[in-house]
């Protein structure tokens, strides 16, 4: 059996759901509120979780406040309910902007309904893939600031220095900036975000930094260069995020797997057999989850690729100034539980 037929065949019953605001301490910015939406399937005494990234505040409050419309109940597997939930209108209070949103949404509900059936089933993940979870490499994720300053980085390799870092490229980036970043010896991704349809402010800037960034860092991944420089990249270093959904995305030698991105276990379990049968490397990404959900992506990531420079840190690495006390990488996966969820 291949592992999404595994899952699809787990009991799953469904007595109702919750929806809630799972809310961070940042300002709002451009009316962007650092907020998710906690989805909680219950049934048969469990609950399942997962999480949606939510949009603006005032669609977020509607979506939230129109309580529990969509028709969930009853006795599924895992498949039928995954397969109901296409048929279904998650939209109802304001239509989905991008398909990516569609993506996420959906992905709350199936990964809450796994949780679910996997507790009601008294089973854990792995146990139930065959998989043995493993020390988790992660890493830390951001961007330099504007103007870029490298002090951030210094600080973070101070208190943690297993933590290796994806960084966010910029056009402002100096060569100061960049050989005090290479000096570290820890960065293990460069992120030019070149994949998203973003404004270039200065074309002759972007293009002067690219040749700077790749001879600095002789072994880190580029991850997503602008189209008319990606021949700049060496293939062996190039890696997709933005364009991957589905294993027919996959043209690099190692890609991004966003498992909120994807939006539906069995594409995503698709995608981890692809790569697998084809010798493609995986590194994990984040959608800025807040709760439960960056567990489940870390416990993804231990079970699929865990000696890859995953960017899953726990979530406390995402604020300004991290506080003491964070586990440093690898990450020790523990026992997960029954569910899916990491603890």
């Amino acid at each position: 059996m291949s592992h999404w037929e595994r899952l699809a065949a787990l009991p799953l019953e469904v007595e109702g759901y919750t929806l809630d605001v799972l809310k961070g301490d940042a300002e709002p910015v451009n009316g962007y509120e650092a907020a998710n939406v906690l989805v909680t399937l219950r049934g048969g005494g469990f609950e399942g979780a997962g999480e949606d990234p939510a949009p603006v505040a005032e669609q977020r409050d509607a979506y939230v406040g129109a309580g529990s419309y969509l028709d969930l109940e009853g006795s599924w597997t895992l498949g039928s309910f995954a397969a109901h939930l296409r048929t279904v209108d998650q939209w109802r209070t304001y239509p989905a902007e991008w398909e990516m949103a569609a993506r996420w949404r959906n992905w709350s509900y199936e990964s809450a309904a796994l949780d679910l059936a996997l507790q009601q089933a008294g089973e854990s993940l792995h146990a139930v893939l065959g998989l043995e979870p493993r020390p988790l490499t992660f890493v830390n994720s951001l961007g330099l600031g504007d103007p870029p300053s490298a002090d951030t980085i210094l600080r973070r390799i101070e208190r943690y220095p297993t933590v290796g870092f994806k960084l966010d490229a910029a056009a402002a980036w100096t060569p100061e900036v960049i050989e005090v970043l290479a000096g570290t010896g820890m960065v293990r991704t460069i992120d030019f975000k070149g994949r998203y349809g973003l404004e270039v402010s200065d074309q002759a800037a972007l293009e002067a930094m690219y040749p700077l960034v790749i001879e600095a860092f002789p072994e880190a991944l580029f991850e997503d260069p602008h189209e008319d420089l990606e021949h700049l990249i060496p293939p062996d270093r190039l890696s997709f995020d933005a364009p991957i959904a589905r294993a027919a995305d996959v043209t690099t030698r190692t890609i991004n797997v966003k498992p909120m991105r994807i939006g539906s276990l069995e594409p995503l379990l698709e995608l981890y057999a692809h790569c697998d049968a084809r010798g493609i490397a995986m590194y994990g990404g984040g959608m800025g989850e807040r709760g439960i959900a960056r567990g489940q992506i870390e416990l993804l990531a231990m079970l699929f690729h865990p000696d890859t420079p995953n960017d899953v840190a726990p979530s406390p690495f995402n604020e300004p100034e991290p506080p003491p006390g964070l586990p440093q990488s690898p990450l020790d996966p523990g026992s997960p539980p029954a569910g899916f969820r990491l603890s």
